[in-house]
Formats: C-alpha cells, structure tokens, sequence
C-alpha cells in the first residue's frame, strides 16, 4: 500500500534548475522522515539529501555543495528537491525513499539530465 511517485525531472543545460516532487501514499507522511537518493547508469544508488517527518532537520550530500535543497509538504504528502545550478554529473535516475516499520520503500525514479 505504501507508495511513492516522483515526478519533475528532465532535460535541462549545465546551470539550470529543475524542482522533484515525490508525492507519497499508503502511511502517515507527517510521522516519517523522507529522502533523495540518485544513480546514474551502471553506478551504485547514492545518497541526496533527507529531511526530519516535521521538516526541522535536513541532511545533505557533501558533493551538492549547497546546490540542492529538500523540503516538504505534510498537508499535501509531497516531499521536493529544489536542484539550481545543475552540472553535468547531476545526471542520473533520482528517487525518493521512506522506512515503515523497518522496511524501506521506493518511488519508480524520475530522469534527471543535464547536458550541453
């Protein structure tokens, strides 16, 4: 029941922006924390960013260097990732993620290239 749907990604040139939504079902959103993990083909799924269930606490890849912001929406169940100042090796396949009751749950991945 529990499910996660990311949306937003796209094509855009190296210095662009672009904004994720993940837009989750099947839990009490505002009881748990949330996160952005990316993977680029053929690589390993990375770590982006996370944020507390209230929004009060966010972590954040060092490699994003301020780049990237997460926040979320507890009255609409979305969680966002605001992505400025895009380069080249953003590109990747970014989900979204979330543990209940121990078990972790996954988004089907949104597209995110960054190209000249």
């Amino acid at each position: 029941q529990v499910q996660l749907v990311e949306s937003g990604g796209g094509l855009v040139q190296p210095g662009g922006s672009l904004r994720l939504s993940c837009v989750a079902s099947g839990f009490v959103f505002r009881l748990y924390s949330l996160s952005w993990y990316r993977q680029a083909p053929g690589k390993a799924r990375d770590f982006v960013a996370s944020i507390s269930n209230g929004g009060g606490a966010t972590n954040y890849a060092d490699s994003i260097k301020g780049r990237f912001t997460i926040s979320r929406d507890n009255v609409k169940n979305t969680v966002y990732l605001q992505m400025n100042g895009l380069q080249p090796e953003d590109t990747a396949v970014y989900f979204c993620n979330v543990h209940v009751l121990g078990f972790g749950y996954w988004g089907q991945g949104t597209q995110v290239t960054v190209s000249s």
